[in-house]
């Protein structure tokens, strides 16, 4: 069974980063470690939550899995709240230097950067980017990684943001994929193979709802499936399927964004993948 360690944070109400990795990467048949870089009562839509910052216990946390001769087969990170823990994970893949490993470059979305973010918290993130094998950052932090506008984003073109991740695979990951791209009434997820020169792209007609997690989501399946053995394109159909059933079923109930979407009925569909 392969190891993942997973560098998130974790909240107690939300559906989003440990509280998602956690099950999914389970259901998938992968043992899932958690690495935690925060513990919050609920995730930071919500008008109000309490805050552990355990930035000050990650190096502790990763020096007595090293301790332990550890070893993991892959590494996902995700929301990181500084750049000392940007510090931290980069000298945390560099000890564990045979992972595969996966970064979500979280900074920003719906064209604007996170208000706790600056270009220097972003240049520490696309550092982190350029030692990952493939990254998943959505629209608008794809923008961010090739030094464009996000101002523009909705002036590019599909070609245009197939550049750009062929401009981040350049970086350093061989995988990129560029997620949330809304144009004409769909959603799309584009993705980039760098070894092979092959770009694999999905279309779902867009619901125009949004819903706190679903990125994490993606990209835990991802994780689950590249570390069963299955390409890009199959890790890409089946997340972005996944993801865009579960949506259209949350949007049935009236719950709150910030609930994120109801995985947990189809998490027996992942466990056959």
């Amino acid at each position: 069974m392969k190891k993942i360690a997973a560098i998130h944070d974790l909240s107690g109400i939300g559906r989003c980063s440990l509280t998602a990795a956690i099950p999914i990467l389970s259901a998938l048949k992968t043992q899932c470690c958690p690495f935690p870089t925060a513990i919050l009562s609920s995730q930071t839509g919500y008008p109000k939550y309490s805050f552990l910052d355990f930035t000050d216990h990650m190096r502790e946390y990763s020096n007595v899995w090293s301790e332990l001769n550890i070893n993991f087969d892959y590494i996902y990170s995700g929301f990181l709240g500084s750049k000392d823990q940007v510090d931290i994970v980069i000298d945390f893949i560099k000890k564990n230097n045979n992972s595969f490993v996966i970064v979500d470059p979280v900074m920003g979305d719906n064209g604007n950067m996170y208000s706790i973010f600056d270009n220097d918290m972003c240049k520490k993130i696309k550092n982190l980017v350029k030692i990952s094998n493939l990254t998943t950052p959505n629209i608008t932090e794809a923008c961010l990684l090739t030094n464009r506008s996000i101002s523009d984003i909705g002036d590019l073109t599909k070609k245009d943001i197939i550049n750009m991740a062929k401009e981040i695979s350049e970086l350093g990951p061989e995988n990129v994929i560029i997620t949330g791209v809304v144009q004409d009434g769909y959603i799309l997820n584009i993705g980039y193979d760098k070894i092979s020169d092959n770009c694999f792209i999905t279309s779902f007609e867009y619901n125009n709802l949004s819903y706190s997690g679903t990125g994490d989501i993606f990209t835990s399946i991802i994780c689950g499936l590249i570390a069963n053995g299955h390409d890009l394109e199959f890790a890409i159909n089946k997340s972005s399927y996944f993801v865009h059933k579960v949506v259209n079923y949350t949007s049935k109930f009236d719950t709150d964004r910030n609930d994120g979407i109801m995985f947990e009925y189809f998490l027996n569909e992942l466990t056959r993948l």
